[in-house]
Protein backbone atom coordinates (compact mmCIF):
# COMPACT_ATOMS: atom_id res chain seq x y z
CA UNK A 1 0.00 0.00 0.00
CA UNK A 2 1.50 3.28 -0.88
CA UNK A 3 1.70 6.19 1.55
CA UNK A 4 -1.27 8.11 -0.16
CA UNK A 5 -3.52 5.23 0.05
CA UNK A 6 -3.13 4.72 3.67
CA UNK A 7 -6.66 5.67 5.84
CA UNK A 8 -6.17 8.98 7.15
CA UNK A 9 -5.49 8.80 11.30
CA UNK A 10 -9.01 8.76 13.12
CA UNK A 11 -10.55 8.32 9.92
CA UNK A 12 -11.99 5.13 11.09
CA UNK A 13 -12.98 6.68 14.42
CA UNK A 14 -14.67 9.07 12.26
CA UNK A 15 -16.47 6.85 9.86
CA UNK A 16 -18.12 4.71 13.33
CA UNK A 17 -19.09 8.31 14.68
CA UNK A 18 -20.86 9.22 11.57
CA UNK A 19 -22.50 5.63 10.81
CA UNK A 20 -23.62 5.75 14.41
CA UNK A 21 -25.27 8.72 14.07
CA UNK A 22 -26.94 8.15 11.06
CA UNK A 23 -28.46 5.17 12.29
CA UNK A 24 -29.26 6.55 15.78
CA UNK A 25 -30.92 9.52 13.21
CA UNK A 26 -32.90 7.40 11.14
CA UNK A 27 -34.19 5.66 14.65
CA UNK A 28 -35.43 8.90 16.03
CA UNK A 29 -37.18 9.95 13.08
CA UNK A 30 -38.36 6.65 12.41
CA UNK A 31 -39.77 6.63 15.71
CA UNK A 32 -41.24 9.99 16.03
CA UNK A 33 -44.74 9.73 14.48
CA UNK A 34 -45.67 7.02 17.06
CA UNK A 35 -44.14 9.35 19.48
CA UNK A 36 -46.20 12.29 18.84
CA UNK A 37 -48.77 10.89 17.28
CA UNK A 38 -49.28 7.49 19.22
CA UNK A 39 -49.66 4.04 18.23
CA UNK A 40 -53.13 2.85 19.84
CA UNK A 41 -54.39 -0.06 18.54
CA UNK A 42 -57.18 -0.51 20.78
CA UNK A 43 -59.57 0.47 17.74
CA UNK A 44 -58.37 -2.96 15.90
CA UNK A 45 -59.98 -6.02 16.08
CA UNK A 46 -56.20 -7.70 15.91
CA UNK A 47 -55.62 -10.18 13.62
CA UNK A 48 -54.09 -13.39 14.62
CA UNK A 49 -50.84 -12.41 13.01
CA UNK A 50 -50.51 -9.13 14.78
CA UNK A 51 -46.51 -8.65 14.96
CA UNK A 52 -44.71 -6.82 18.01
CA UNK A 53 -43.06 -2.90 17.43
CA UNK A 54 -39.32 -3.86 18.52
CA UNK A 55 -39.04 -5.43 15.10
CA UNK A 56 -38.53 -1.71 13.39
CA UNK A 57 -35.75 -0.60 15.37
CA UNK A 58 -33.84 -3.31 14.03
CA UNK A 59 -35.15 -2.37 10.39
CA UNK A 60 -34.50 1.23 11.20
CA UNK A 61 -30.80 0.15 12.77
CA UNK A 62 -30.64 -1.61 8.65
CA UNK A 63 -31.67 1.22 7.27
CA UNK A 64 -29.43 3.64 9.23
CA UNK A 65 -26.39 1.84 8.11
CA UNK A 66 -27.22 1.25 4.43
CA UNK A 67 -28.03 5.19 4.53
CA UNK A 68 -24.48 5.52 5.75
CA UNK A 69 -23.40 3.01 2.89
CA UNK A 70 -24.57 5.17 0.34
CA UNK A 71 -23.42 8.84 1.66
CA UNK A 72 -20.10 7.90 2.09
CA UNK A 73 -19.57 6.93 -1.54
CA UNK A 74 -19.54 10.93 -2.17
CA UNK A 75 -22.21 13.31 -2.02
CA UNK A 76 -21.24 15.16 -5.42
CA UNK A 77 -21.74 11.61 -7.20
CA UNK A 78 -24.97 11.62 -9.40
CA UNK A 79 -25.92 7.87 -8.48
CA UNK A 80 -25.84 8.86 -4.94
CA UNK A 81 -28.19 11.75 -5.12
CA UNK A 82 -30.51 9.75 -6.90
CA UNK A 83 -30.19 6.97 -4.66
CA UNK A 84 -30.47 9.65 -1.14
CA UNK A 85 -33.38 11.33 -3.12
CA UNK A 86 -34.69 7.72 -3.27
CA UNK A 87 -34.45 6.90 0.16
CA UNK A 88 -35.83 10.16 1.20
CA UNK A 89 -39.20 9.62 -0.62
CA UNK A 90 -39.84 5.85 0.99
CA UNK A 91 -38.88 7.13 4.21
CA UNK A 92 -41.42 9.87 4.07
CA UNK A 93 -44.14 7.42 2.73
CA UNK A 94 -43.24 5.47 5.81
CA UNK A 95 -43.51 8.47 8.08
CA UNK A 96 -46.96 9.15 6.59
CA UNK A 97 -48.65 5.58 7.14
CA UNK A 98 -48.88 5.24 11.29
CA UNK A 99 -49.81 9.10 11.33
CA UNK A 100 -53.06 7.92 8.71
CA UNK A 101 -53.12 4.70 10.06
CA UNK A 102 -53.16 5.32 13.96
CA UNK A 103 -53.89 8.84 14.06
CA UNK A 104 -56.63 8.91 11.94
CA UNK A 105 -57.73 5.16 12.19
CA UNK A 106 -57.56 5.01 7.86
CA UNK A 107 -56.39 1.38 7.43
CA UNK A 108 -58.33 2.15 3.98
CA UNK A 109 -55.70 5.28 3.23
CA UNK A 110 -53.02 3.50 5.31
CA UNK A 111 -52.82 0.54 2.41
CA UNK A 112 -52.59 2.94 -0.20
CA UNK A 113 -49.85 4.38 1.21
CA UNK A 114 -48.10 1.00 2.38
CA UNK A 115 -48.10 -0.20 -1.20
CA UNK A 116 -46.70 2.84 -2.16
CA UNK A 117 -43.83 2.59 -0.01
CA UNK A 118 -43.60 -1.07 -0.74
CA UNK A 119 -42.77 0.40 -4.76
CA UNK A 120 -40.93 3.35 -3.12
CA UNK A 121 -38.45 0.99 -1.39
CA UNK A 122 -37.63 -1.58 -4.42
CA UNK A 123 -36.86 1.71 -6.66
CA UNK A 124 -34.24 2.67 -3.36
CA UNK A 125 -33.34 -0.60 -3.45
CA UNK A 126 -32.58 -0.51 -6.99
CA UNK A 127 -30.94 2.84 -6.71
CA UNK A 128 -29.11 2.01 -3.70
CA UNK A 129 -27.72 -1.02 -5.78
CA UNK A 130 -25.94 1.12 -8.11
CA UNK A 131 -23.80 2.48 -5.39
CA UNK A 132 -22.86 0.44 -3.50
CA UNK A 133 -24.20 -3.87 -3.43
CA UNK A 134 -24.21 -3.94 0.71
CA UNK A 135 -26.58 -1.22 0.98
CA UNK A 136 -28.69 -2.70 -1.40
CA UNK A 137 -28.78 -5.94 0.25
CA UNK A 138 -29.65 -4.25 4.28
CA UNK A 139 -32.87 -2.78 2.87
CA UNK A 140 -34.12 -6.09 1.74
CA UNK A 141 -35.27 -6.84 5.22
CA UNK A 142 -37.35 -3.59 5.53
CA UNK A 143 -39.00 -4.59 2.00
CA UNK A 144 -40.08 -7.87 3.33
CA UNK A 145 -41.59 -6.13 6.66
CA UNK A 146 -43.44 -4.19 4.58
CA UNK A 147 -44.50 -6.68 2.47
CA UNK A 148 -45.75 -8.38 6.06
CA UNK A 149 -47.20 -5.19 7.20
CA UNK A 150 -48.93 -4.71 3.98
CA UNK A 151 -50.72 -8.24 4.59
CA UNK A 152 -51.73 -7.19 8.29
CA UNK A 153 -53.06 -3.68 6.92
CA UNK A 154 -54.89 -5.23 4.73
CA UNK A 155 -56.45 -7.76 7.37
CA UNK A 156 -57.14 -5.09 9.30
CA UNK A 157 -59.00 -3.59 6.61
CA UNK A 158 -61.14 -6.37 5.74
CA UNK A 159 -61.56 -7.14 9.14
CA UNK A 160 -59.84 -10.56 9.58
CA UNK A 161 -59.34 -11.74 12.82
Amino acid sequence: MEYSQRPRSGSSLRDLVAAVVTVLAVNALGASPSVFIGSDTSWIDRPWLFPPTIVWTALFTLMGVALYLVGRRGLGRRDVKVALAAFAGQFTLNLAWTPVFFGLQRPGLGLLIIGALWVAIVGTIAAFDRVDRRAAALLVPYLAWVSFAALLNYAIYAGWS
